[in-house]
């Protein structure tokens, strides 16, 4: 869940500010903050009724003109206590209580206060054009209260003024409120956003990683297994071989197995890794340097290889590429003992900084099927080797060449 889900302190915010745990509601919670709210509304409203009320009653009233009938003014106070109760459901039904109420407002001292609550609440949780019609609608009923219940000690027409006043007054307050509680939520959006696409960017990185090192033990694995399928082929065709050679071979098979189900088991625990750190580090990544090696123990295996390495200051050669490079070697020896068993292998590397690195590697095309049948194999070396050359800049070409025999070439770039 994101961290900015929940306030630090939800009880100071109103509830449209406070987004629970369980995310949407169809309508918020009240929070602390507004319970303290319309209680003091209850509270001003109560005693403004009260005190509407006394003022009516006085032999000279100070607001407007009492109402012709005693009985009306005991109807407007019970309207105003009546209004004063429906101040704790407004949050619920703002523009319903705010029209149901505008008639009072063309007479009633009583529940002005109310009555200007419920406009104030319009303005801040309706849209704008709903507070425009509600202050239209009042202002025509600020006309017909200033001629029913004139004030004793102003013109009808300055009454009118302070009406048109006050009511502006609320209007702008109201629309501040709503405007700043929309950037509010504007923002944390914004926030929630950012840390999702942020986690979003971590998941791709951390499954691009994933995928590249799996590609990296794919290429090992298939090195390691093709490695081993020679020699036990060897085995099975040469029952009569010497001691020592068979005491070697299965050396060789030993050792190969190991090593394959050790890159198995960290290829597997690669792809279980959830990503909490645990992977531990990754082995080193083989290098230019390592190329040596890596012909050694194809040419132990029995592969003939001959090689032809022509790379200028090849100490500098940048780690990056001299893996690729290692990588496709590997993956043209492995083919080559799948598909060519008994061919022998060519090696060409050569080039320098600023013209780039050549790596070829060719074979004989194979006539007939080998001994003992074509290794298995997934089929996406070569498409693996094509996605490395070209995340690296370079080119890559394989096939029969105008000899007939089968070339896999690849030339990448080396900056001066």
């Amino acid at each position: 869940m994101s961290t900015l889900a929940v306030p630090e302190h939800p009880w100071l915010l109103p509830g449209e500010l406070v987004v629970p745990p369980e995310r949407v509601r169809a309508r918020p919670r009240r929070t602390t903050r507004d319970w303290v709210v319309d209680g003091l509304a209850f509270l001003i409203g109560l005693l403004w009724v009260g005190f509407a009320t006394a003022d009516a009653l006085s032999p000279a009233p100070e607001m407007a003109l009492p109402l012709p009938h005693d009985w009306m003014l005991s109807v407007d106070t019970v309207l105003g206590l009546v209004c004063c109760g429906l101040l704790w459901v407004r949050r619920r039904w703002p523009l319903g209580l705010a029209v149901a109420t505008l008639p009072l407002s063309m007479f009633s001292m009583a529940a002005a206060i109310p009555l200007l609550i419920f406009y104030f609440t319009v303005v801040v949780h309706r849209r704008t054009a709903v507070a425009i019609a509600v202050t239209g609608a009042g202002l025509v009923t600020n006309l017909v209260f200033s001629w029913a219940r004139p004030d004793p000690a102003m013109s009808y027409w300055l009454t009118v003024t302070w009406g048109v006043v006050i009511t502006l007054a609320v209007l702008a307050w109201g629309m501040f409120v709503r405007a700043r509680r929309q950037l509010i939520v504007s923002l944390r959006e914004r926030a929630e956003r950012a840390e999702a696409e942020q986690q979003l960017r971590v998941a791709q990185a951390r499954h691009l990683e994933r995928t590249r090192i799996a590609r990296e033990m794919h290429d090992v694995l298939a090195h390691r297994i093709s490695l081993l399928s020679l020699h036990a082929g060897a085995l099975e065709f040469r029952p009569d071989a010497p001691a020592d050679e068979v005491a070697r071979a299965a050396g060789v098979i030993r050792g190969s197995a190991h090593a394959a189900l050790q890159d198995l088991r960290e290829v597997i625990g690669v792809l279980r890794a959830e990503g909490g750190g645990d992977e531990g580090p990754e082995p080193p990544q083989p290098t230019l340097a390592d190329l040596p090696a890596l012909i050694a123990e194809s040419r132990s295996a029995g592969v003939r290889v001959n090689v032809s390495d022509s790379v200028a200051e090849p100490e500098k050669v940048p780690a990056a590429l001299g893996r690729a490079a290692y990588r496709i070697v590997q993956e043209g020896l492995t083919n080559a003992r799948k598909h060519a068993a008994g061919a022998a292998v060519t090696v060409d590397v050569a080039g320098g900084p600023g013209d780039g690195l050549t790596v070829a590697i060719g074979n004989r095309w194979p006539v007939g099927a080998p001994a003992g049948g074509t290794l298995p194999g997934a089929g996406t070396g070569l498409v693996g080797i094509s996605e490395r050359v070209t995340l690296a800049g370079g080119r890559l070409a394989y096939g029969r060449d105008d000899s007939g025999d089968f070339r896999l070439a690849a030339w990448l770039p080396w900056p001066a």
